[in-house]
């Protein structure tokens, strides 16, 4: 009874407007070339061109991706896509759900309203036998989907334009999408979950997976971002009792970091396990003992880190969906190198980058050669505020203490200074050459790698483990032993090694991500790079 009553209701109002927009009521029969579909592929109901050209003259939201609709549909001949003889498809269900499915996440946009889009498919849902005498009704259907395939494409799939990327200071090439074969695609294989074909990167999903967790916890703990954690003690450790040691239980049990139904105000062995979990997703320094810094990490809103979160998948957005090479990649946040072999991660170590106000700059390009005992060639502000008054005031005392060398005359004086034990870039440094005169080396000061937050170079990017990686560089290469690496790097004589084959680097920008064993991480926004890009996507 409910069916027989909304469907004429439903269906003389959508009628009603596709009448007011002057859609053409499709043809009773419109004879198409099939012959390049299978039969499975095949539907035979079919737009007239004429429908496709109304229907975006009256939609201007779809107007950006006129061309694709209009080629998507050239080239099937103008076949349905959405809709066959059994009504709507799964592919338009699955669409949907993903929509729905984003918004009740958190990922939101004006473009992105399926409101109308869902009427339309549920009006077509309950016409069961009348399906094929509402022809003007179906090819608005069809073509909105289709349009809100787009959007919702670009929006999600592909991010924000290559400009906007440019003035948050990201550099690396953003990935190219070909939604009009991927649509193609979709509609080919029905069976195929629609979420199988994203083009995303697969950490876009995870954390598109934990923003829908942290807002069930949201709604499941209403009281978290109410009820603040007071601290009336600098630090609390193992053997200690105190009411806030009881809160931070509670909320590391939110959080999924302690496990247990202790609710007491003694700090056990349970948890301080717990908390060094919690303190290394955190980016602190996992030392299981209570301090401010922890304090405040779990004082913050559940809706900053959702924040968090949907920065860090408008970045994943941009990026290669995989990468099944060998490559490099930095994360500057993380303070981390990663190491991947054929797309799958190898090993990690610590890595020390430039400062606030020598920030190291988020780029990708390939690394061509190793050197070994290298020299520092003083870049020009170096040698302008450090150097050149030091030799102005010490003339070659400082040269020799310094271990440099001036190089030049007149004003074109340059200082290098010479390979050896305290050359500011080790014994080794990784060249991919690059505008920014950026590259990996190693370095003499040893200690800053134990630091919890490691920016303290000029720009360029300090290993810790400098021989390790120039030995897993030139693995491939027979000839260069460990005997032979230990060697060129205390030679104290430069020499460059050409790669055989160039190994692609990136310099990334993440302060929210799943590592490898599936616990969700978070990172201070060391370059204030999260707060640019929230102000262009939230406004604030």
């Amino acid at each position: 009874m409910l069916k027989n009553y909304l469907l004429p209701v439903l269906a003389a109002m959508l009628l009603a407007a596709a009448c007011k927009q002057g859609v053409k009521k499709q043809s009773e029969a419109i004879n198409r070339d099939t012959t390049h579909y299978t039969k499975q592929e095949y539907i035979a109901q079919a737009l007239d061109s004429n429908q496709v050209g109304e229907f975006l003259s009256r939609h201007a939201e779809f107007a950006p991706y006129s061309d694709l609709i209009r080629e998507f549909y050239r080239k099937r001949d103008f076949h349905y896509a959405w809709i066959n003889e059994e009504g709507i498809t799964e592919q338009a269900g699955g669409l949907l759900n993903m929509m729905r499915q984003d918004e009740e996440s958190g990922i939101k946009d004006s473009t992105l309203d399926k409101s109308r889009v869902s009427a339309l498919y549920d009006s077509i849902a309950l016409m069961g036998d009348s399906l094929n005498r509402q022809d003007t009704l179906i090819s608005i259907a069809e073509l909105s989907l289709t349009g809100q395939f787009f959007v919702y494409a670009n929006k999600v799939w592909g991010g924000m334009t290559s400009d906007n990327a440019k003035d948050l200071e990201w550099f690396i090439p953003r990935k190219k999408i070909n939604v009009e074969s991927l649509l193609d695609s979709i509609i080919r294989y029905p069976k195929r979950a629609l979420a199988a074909d994203e083009p995303v990167n697969r950490q876009y999903r995870l954390l598109r997976d934990e923003l829908t967790r942290v807002g069930d916890l949201v709604k499941k703990h209403p009281q978290h971002d109410s009820i603040k954690l007071a601290d009336k003690k600098k630090t609390y450790k193992s053997g200690d009792s105190s009411a806030v040691i009881a809160a931070v239980k509670s909320r590391l049990a939110i959080w999924g970091d302690f496990k247990e139904k202790d609710t007491t105000t003694q700090f056990t062995p349970l948890l301080d396990s717990a908390l060094r979990n919690y303190q290394t997703r955190m980016g602190q320094k996992p030392d299981g003992i209570i301090r401010q810094q922890t304090i405040d990490a779990l004082n913050r809103p559940m809706e900053h880190y959702m924040q968090q979160l949907l920065l860090n998948m408008e970045r994943l957005r941009w990026v290669p969906v995989e990468v099944t090479t060998d490559y490099i990649l930095v994360n500057i946040p993380e303070f981390r190198l990663h190491v991947y072999e054929d797309g799958k991660l190898a090993w990690s170590c610590n890595v020390v980058v430039g400062t606030p106000g020598a920030s190291t700059v988020i780029f990708s390009k390939e690394m061509q050669y190793v050197v070994f005992s290298p020299y520092w060639n003083v870049p020009p502000g170096i040698l302008k505020k450090e150097v050149l008054p030091g030799i102005r005031k010490s003339g070659n005392a400082y040269l020799k203490r310094h271990n440099m060398e001036m190089t030049g005359s007149g004003n074109n004086i340059s200082v290098r200074q010479k390979p050896g034990p305290s050359n500011s870039l080790g014994k080794v440094k990784f060249l991919f050459p690059n505008e920014y005169n950026i590259y990996l080396h190693d370095t003499p000061a040893k200690n800053l790698f134990s630091e919890t937050k490691r920016s303290f170079s000029h720009g360029c990017i300090r290993v810790a483990e400098p021989k390790r990686l120039a030995q897993w560089v030139l693995r491939k290469d027979s000839s260069w032993t460990e005997q032979k690496i230990d060697a060129a790097m205390n030679a104290g004589k430069e020499k460059y090694v050409t790669l055989k084959t160039k190994l692609p680097v990136y310099i990334g920008y993440f302060t929210a991500w799943v590592d490898s064993q599936g616990r969700l991480n978070f990172r201070d926004d060391v370059y204030g790079h999260d707060a640019k890009l929230a102000k262009l996507l939230f406004g604030k």
